[in-house]
């Protein structure tokens, strides 16, 4: 029999592909991406020294605290603005946006259009 692979091995497998094509430097960072069914992370790393500029979630308590629930489009959405702004204070403007293997849209999709709204380039 033919077996199938897990959702999670697909989004892997793409992801793998996809960071082969670009990687954040200090002067373009990458904002990375990461969905869970109860969370969003996102996170600005540079990746020539692998560390994490920025990062937000919705499991941080002042991000919670705004939210009804943590797994919606409007979570995604607020969680992309509150990226953006630390982004700003951090003085960073120009990303690479890292999907994580995601398909763009829905959540993805209302972070990454929040992200930009609030600020960021990509």
């Amino acid at each position: 029999m033919v077996s199938k692979k897990s959702r999670q091995e697909v989004r892997v497998k793409k992801h793998m592909k996809i960071r082969g094509r670009f990687a954040g430097t200090a002067e373009r960072p990458r904002l990375a991406v990461f969905r869970s069914n109860n969370h969003m992370y996102a996170q600005i790393i540079d990746d020539t020294v692998g560390k994490t500029l920025v990062a937000a979630s919705t499991v941080e308590k002042d991000v919670k605290a705004e939210l009804k629930k943590t797994n919606d489009v409007e979570a995604a959405a607020y969680l992309g603005t509150v990226i953006a702004k630390r982004a700003l204070e951090a003085g960073i403007k120009e990303v690479v946006f890292d999907r994580g293997g995601f398909i763009y849209q829905g959540k993805v999709a209302a972070l990454a259009d929040a992200a930009r709204e609030a600020g960021l380039e990509f």
